[in-house]
């Protein structure tokens, strides 16, 4: 089955999560906004039937039209060996990938505390305070905790042995934490040494390492979620 994402064309955002776990899984996909008219069909496919989805990404698979980062990584993982079978376990990963989202949102909050409908400039100082914050406290308590489950996990990844979505996905963030703020991220990085190893094990796996290669993968910008402006990175 060819799978249809659709998310939009210019940045990596949460459609970034879903990419990488298709890619991962070496899945037939085509990411719809990046073609042709793909806006239009994007925003035609928000307004149809009883139950749209509310807004990018969602995924079309046959007759699903699935929305929200996680549970779209959540019907992927079940399908591509990405999650586990128990039901107990595939829960935890879900789990795992929904804390994940609440630290997206934090990421984004950073550069815009006071609301997405401002622009950054005019929010500096509430972006300057929150990002303190954020490299205080916020970073801490999350990578923190992948840390420690990473070490009780009694593999090198966050459930055990086997890689699952939700390491994909921690994955990027540390990409994007490292182009968003390089400063603060070198000087944070080793309190969390296993996080390291782990997005260093997920870059050298073939087909991840052939996407970010690729044109496939969008370059960070600044109008995606990680964004880089000096002021909060000193």
């Amino acid at each position: 089955m060819r799978y249809e994402l659709y998310y939009w064309p210019t940045i990596q955002g949460r459609g970034e999560y879903v990419r990488l776990a298709l890619e991962d899984a070496g899945a037939d996909y085509i990411d719809v906004a990046r073609g042709r008219g793909g806006d239009s069909r994007m925003m035609a496919m928000m307004k149809r039937g009883a139950k749209p989805p509310f807004a990018p990404p969602f995924l079309r698979a046959g007759k699903l039209v699935i929305g929200q980062t996680a549970n779209i990584l959540l019907y992927l993982g079940a399908r591509h060996g990405l999650a586990p079978k128990a039901e107990a376990q595939r829960l935890w990963v879900h789990q795992l990938q929904l804390t994940i989202a609440d630290l997206v949102v934090e990421v984004h909050d950073t550069h815009h505390p006071l609301g997405p409908t401002l622009y950054y400039e005019d929010q500096r100082p509430a972006a300057k305070t929150r990002t303190g914050e954020f490299w205080s406290d916020r970073v801490p308590k999350f990578l923190g905790y992948f840390e420690r489950l990473i070490g009780a996990s009694g593999g090198p990844y966050l459930n055990g042995r086997r890689l699952c979505y939700a390491d994909l996905s921690l994955f990027q963030i540390v990409e994007g934490l490292r182009y968003a703020f390089p400063n603060s991220m070198k000087r944070f990085e080793r309190k969390v040494p296993r996080v390291i190893e782990l997005r260093d094990r997920i870059a050298a796996r073939p087909n991840i390492k052939a996407y970010l290669a690729s044109d496939r993968r969008i370059p960070f910008n600044e109008d995606g979620i990680f964004r880089h402006y000096k002021a909060l990175d000193p």
